[in-house]
């Protein structure tokens, strides 16, 4: 038996029947409910910016409940992977930026009239701590908000991050302090973009350091005088010169708003811009009724004098190199040769110079009869008084055991005179 979730319940069926149909309606009320909180949430307009906040406590939620079975409490750090459904990047007006793994991500952006229509973007969270993954889809359908913002001017603030601008209650207290400023209520912000998609420079991880932030905000009243101001002569000047411009309203945005006043833009959409200037039509450009009529083939040219240098003139130079290099090598060398037939002589001759040498010292050596110096002698006996004549001893060769005096040959001997 078939039956529709939406028609009322028949209270004659079973109970069991009926409390499934029960079931079945509260289930499709919910999801009629979180459908419709979705298309009200993301309904970006174009021209104005569109901010979506990836909740990180949201997707944590989608993993394993361990706080149902184990008590347990985590705050993994989880990371997002934003692109089109079926595409691998995101459309080409929206942009995701998180700035750790610890915060919350966003996709922001601001849709332009081409960009009209339904759009899906997946999501993927992956788990940093267990890997775990959860996919889900956003649908996205862009409109118009029917309001025309002619007047919009651009603001850098240089020490702010885009993560840091992109919550509501941020923009919200950035349009109330401009509110004083512009006079008026009638605010709306146009566009928020990072300066490093404008070439910024990454900045240093130190505290204080922040990349910068453009904000656009864009009104149907005109300028008020305040901001006239910045564009004066004089206060361009100061700006040249790194010095801060002076004007009346400056004192009127939050301390903890910094806004650099020379580098400001006003943008007036209300007059017209002059379209691009055509080409020029000149010898370079053909006439639209005009036929291309080519030239004919250039003349024949003779390259046997090109050759003739190229090739025979570096051809000649080596050759009266190597010539010359020859010449030295083989032909001029009679000294070198007188020289080398000289030379096994006067080698000869040292030889039998330094044999007759060695063999004079030998005969020297062996002949040495002369008497021994007295210093090598032993002295007079100190007990009878007796010379000992160096004659009447064999001739000992090796003087080294002789002694000077008798104490060291006789330890008990007196050394001293008495």
């Amino acid at each position: 038996m078939a039956f529709s979730p939406f028609a009322p319940v028949n209270q004659n069926l079973p109970t069991t029947m009926a409390g499934d149909r029960s079931w079945v309606l509260f289930v499709t009320a919910v999801c009629l409910v979180s459908i419709s909180s979705v298309h009200a949430g993301t309904s970006p307009r174009v021209g104005l910016l569109f901010v979506y906040e990836l909740s990180k406590e949201h997707f944590q939620n989608e993993f394993p409940p361990f706080l149902s079975h184990y008590g347990i409490t985590y705050n993994d750090p989880i990371v997002f992977k934003c692109n089109l459904q079926n595409y691998p990047d995101l459309p080409r007006w929206l942009r995701y930026s998180q700035r750790s793994p610890g915060h919350d991500g966003y996709l922001y952006g601001t849709p332009a009239s081409a960009d009209q229509g339904r759009t899906v973007i997946e999501v993927t969270a992956i788990n940093r701590r267990t890997y775990d993954t959860v996919r889900q889809r956003i649908p996205f359908t862009v409109g118009t908000h029917g309001l025309w913002i002619p007047y919009q001017v651009e603001f850098f603030v240089p020490k702010r991050d885009v993560e840091e601008v992109l919550p509501s209650q941020i923009q919200k207290n950035f349009l109330n302090d401009l509110e004083a400023v512009w006079a008026t209520d009638h605010l709306h912000v146009v566009n928020i973009t990072s300066a490093l998609d404008r070439g910024g420079r990454v900045p240093l991880p130190l505290p204080g350091l922040k990349e910068g932030v453009y904000i656009k905000v864009g009104s149907e009243v005109p300028f008020s005088q305040c901001l006239l101001q910045a564009l004066e002569p004089m206060n361009q000047q100061r700006c040249s010169q790194h010095l801060r411009p002076i004007l009346s309203c400056n004192e009127w945005f939050s301390p903890h708003i910094h806004i650099d006043w020379c580098n400001i833009t006003l943008i007036d959409l209300t007059q017209a811009t002059p379209p691009a200037p055509g080409p020029t039509l000149g010898s370079g450009i053909l006439p639209s009724e005009g036929v291309y009529d080519p030239p004919d083939s250039p003349e024949d040219r003779e390259f046997y004098l090109d050759y003739m240098c190229s090739i025979m003139i570096p051809l000649v130079l080596a050759l009266i190199l190597f010539l010359l290099l020859a010449y030295i090598m083989c032909c001029r060398r009679e000294g070198v040769e007188k020289r080398d037939a000289k030379t096994p002589d006067i080698q000869l001759y040292h030889h039998q110079t330094i044999h007759d040498n060695t063999d004079e010292l030998r005969t020297m050596a062996g002949g040495r009869s002369a008497p021994r110096p007295l210093s090598t002698l032993p002295m007079f006996n100190t007990r009878t008084g007796e010379r000992m004549s160096p004659l009447q001893r064999p001739f000992d060769p090796d003087s080294s055991h002789i002694p000077l005096i008798l104490a060291q040959h006789d330890p008990n001997t007196d050394p001293l005179p008495r």
